[in-house]
């Protein structure tokens, strides 16, 4: 009797701490870029991302403009199984012509460090697909114009065929770089896809991870496949007709488990 009691007090030992081993291993990037006056704000919400990732035990990394240049975001993605991006978004189709990789669909960094949160340099989809994720990474796109299909503020909605080619064309740099999946979201919190990824099943897939989320609406919700990447789907769920503010682009049949296992 006194073998079995042992054998199970080691067993629950295990069970108790394999997760917390398993998040240790897993590396989650946060990345804030400059917009100006509402940096503060937007470094802010990236904290309280990053003290979630914390608290399941992952290895965070946060770089934070004014010092988010490309050089030291690029170093920090490397090998991470998680990528978070707070800031200006450029993408296209977008009224600032003309189409660029290495300016379009990415991250707005700072140009150099110590600079202020106005130093503002885009840097493309063309740097995205050199980011060196690791396998099944994936990435959230949080409070940027035109990642989810949405425009800037202020300007004329969208019609729904160029919302989905922005969701397209925002993924496929990302895509490239390593990542399984990219949820964008424009005005909402982001917290519940660590929530799904830490703590969520191993079986869900990218797909109903995005539908956790409690900003859901599932009234104007579409899919569509790339016209750039075989095998990559998309989902969108607009809160109302042309208000394009949630999305996620990728292998979306990967799950929750992949992920985990890096």
């Amino acid at each position: 009797m006194t073998g079995v009691l042992a054998a199970l007090v080691v067993i629950a030992a295990v069970a108790a701490t394999a997760p917390v081993a398993q998040a240790a291993s897993h590396k989650v990037v946060i990345v804030v870029g400059p917009v100006g006056s509402e940096t503060r704000n937007y470094r802010r919400n990236a904290r309280k991302l990053a003290d979630q990732a914390r608290s399941y035990g992952a290895t965070v990394v946060e770089i934070y403009s004014p010092n988010a240049t490309w050089k030291r975001v690029r170093n920090a993605a490397r090998g991470a199984n998680l990528l978070i991006y707070l800031g200006h978004g450029n993408g296209w189709p977008s009224p600032y012509h003309p189409f660029s990789t290495k300016s379009k669909d990415g991250m707005g960094l700072n140009r150099r460090t110590h600079s202020g949160n106005r130093n503002l340099k885009y840097y493309g989809e063309y740097y995205m697909a050199r980011l060196g994720l690791a396998p099944h990474a994936v990435v959230v796109l949080n409070r940027l114009c035109y990642a989810s299909g949405n425009s800037e503020w202020g300007a004329r909605n969208p019609s729904k065929s160029t919302a989905i080619k922005r969701v397209d064309n925002y993924g496929r740099g990302f895509l490239r770089g390593g990542a399984q999946a990219v949820f964008a979201s424009g005005i909402t919190s982001v917290s519940y896809v660590l929530t799904g990824l830490f703590k969520g099943s191993a079986s869900m897939t990218m797909t109903r991870l995005f539908w956790t989320d409690p900003s859901r609406t599932h009234k104007y919700d579409f899919s569509f496949k790339s016209t750039h990447l075989s095998g990559v789907t998309a989902t969108m769920d607009p809160y109302a007709r042309h208000r394009y503010y949630r999305s996620v682009i990728g292998h979306l049949s990967t799950t929750v488990g992949q992920w985990r296992s890096g």
